[in-house]
């Protein structure tokens, strides 16, 4: 039997052999393709990718370029707190040099208009463009949009190669992609790898963010330069990376390609971005404030002021409003509403859907004009959560005397005048001179009608509140430990 079993093993690895060997040629067959498929679409995309070299004129003291200037130490407190003003050196004169930068960008136009970075050429004094086959261009810029670091800059020509623009929505976690630059200025540089993530926002580089996050090695000069999909189709302009040495760490950012369309065509149009404004106050939605408005997830945004005589106000939206819908697709959070609104024409009229005491309701607003001197919402609200008495807090009516200290109007609310240390609302943040204008979706205008509004509260563990600090106002909510 084992001589039988001998022989029907080796007669089994015979016949095995072929297909073992079939089986690989079909893999490496397979591979081969893949890799042929990628070199045809950075073959086909490669020539409307440019190289752009910018010339700047910067201001510093005489030798900047060589490092600091050694009279610097004698201009130090320190010699002139013992020795008088006198002793202090006269400052070097300032100067003016030349400095060179590089970065990408891609043609969108058989006339010459390319897409790159607005940090790639902004102050630019000189802008030239190499193309793959070394041509070189001047070029001139059409627009910038520092705001979302999208800009425009155009070549005299005809003819020229260019990239067609893909749908970035379309785009799913795991996808192949491509980026091509020019990375310490190597030009038509190729890396491959896939989508790590979408809709990436609170990174801290532009205002307005919605970037694609990408493992295809991004390093600097590379920015401007376009994010392909395996049809060879732009789906982002590469723009940054997130680095702890200062070079490539597997995490790169792209601005979608959709953004940049909308931003383009204005550019393109009037050499500026007019964006959407609706006039309010907002905040995303976590589990304690999803519970306190009724909603059944921690989705959507919620409007903790709305500013008088906006759209907002116009269309009827009220503080404690959360949005969850824009013309029907969904809102998940303050970024997402941001930037969908910032890139709707002023005029345009949409809908938005939000929840109200626990009811949807659909409400038309006619979107505005962003004001000139529209800031970032979020560097400017108060921010925390907070609780009362036992919480840490001592609290104030608002007399005559501290309503001017602080900036508001005599019972406007009730001031915060003490934060315990170490206490609930001390590490939620809360500081004095913050004013209390709600509790539980009740207005109080003093100390008494808060206590009224208290003892109404189902749970004396949680309550919602409604904090001012200068000009804006926020809803948090608070619970006992």
């Amino acid at each position: 039997m084992r001589v039988i079993a001998a022989l029907f093993l080796c007669f089994s690895l015979l016949l095995s052999g072929p297909v073992l060997a079939e089986n690989n040629n079909s893999d490496i067959e397979m591979l081969a393709r893949s890799a042929k498929a990628f070199a045809a679409v950075v073959k086909k995309a490669a020539p409307a990718v440019v190289h752009v070299r910018v010339e700047k004129t910067v201001q510093g003291q005489q030798g900047g370029p060589q490092g600091p200037n050694p009279f610097d130490f004698f201009n130090d407190p320190f010699f002139e707190r013992f020795f008088g003003p006198q002793f202090r050196h006269p400052q070097p004169r300032q100067r003016k040099f030349k400095q060179q930068a590089a970065g990408s960008g891609f043609i969108i136009s058989s006339d010459g208009y390319i897409l790159t970075n607005n940090h790639v050429v902004q102050d630019a004094d000189n802008i030239t463009v190499r193309m793959a086959d070394k041509q070189e261009f001047k070029a001139r810029i059409i627009g910038t949009d520092p705001q979302s670091d999208v800009a425009l800059i155009k070549i005299d020509g005809e003819n020229l190669p260019v990239l067609p623009l893909g749908d970035s929505d379309r785009l799913e976690v795991g996808e192949w992609v491509i980026a091509i630059g020019s990375p310490f200025e190597l030009s038509q540089t190729v890396t491959v790898g896939v989508v790590s993530a979408k809709g990436r926002s609170g990174i801290g580089l532009n205002d307005y963010e919605n970037f694609i996050q990408t493992d295809a090695a991004i390093n600097p000069g590379n920015s401007g330069g376009p994010l392909l999909n395996i049809y060879g189709e732009a789906v982002g302009i590469n723009t940054a990376i997130f680095s702890r040495s200062g070079g490539y760490m597997g995490i790169g950012f792209a601005i979608p390609i959709n953004m940049a369309k909308a931003i383009e065509k204005q550019l393109q149009k009037s050499g500026k971005v007019i964006r959407g404004w609706l006039g309010v106050v907002i905040q995303d939605v976590n589990e304690d404030l999803a519970k306190s408005f009724d909603l059944k997830t921690a989705s959507g945004v919620l409007i903790s002021e709305v500013t008088e005589k906006s759209p907002a106000a116009k269309a009827g939206l009220q503080q404690g409003d959360v949005i969850i819908a824009l013309d029907g697709k969904k809102i998940k959070d303050v970024a997402e509403l941001r930037n969908r609104i910032a890139l709707t024409a002023p005029g345009s009229e949409v809908t938005l859907t939000i929840v109200r005491d626990g009811r949807e309701k659909s409400l038309q607003v006619t979107i505005g004009e962003q004001p000139s001197d529209f800031g970032s919402i979020a560097s400017r609200g108060p921010a925390g959560d907070t609780v009362l008495k036992d919480m840490g807090l001592t609290l104030q009516n608002l007399n005559d005397m501290l309503a001017e200290q602080f900036g508001y109007e005599k019972g406007q609310g009730i001031l915060i005048a003490d934060v315990a240390p170490d206490s609930p609302a001390d590490r939620a943040g809360l500081q004095p001179g913050q004013l209390i204008e709600e509790v539980n979706k009740v207005r109080v205008h003093n100390i008494r009608e808060l206590k009224k509004a208290l003892k109404r509260s189902r749970s004396s563990k949680q309550i919602l509140l409604r904090i001012r600090a200068g000009e804006y106002s926020q809803y948090v909510v608070l619970r006992a430990e």
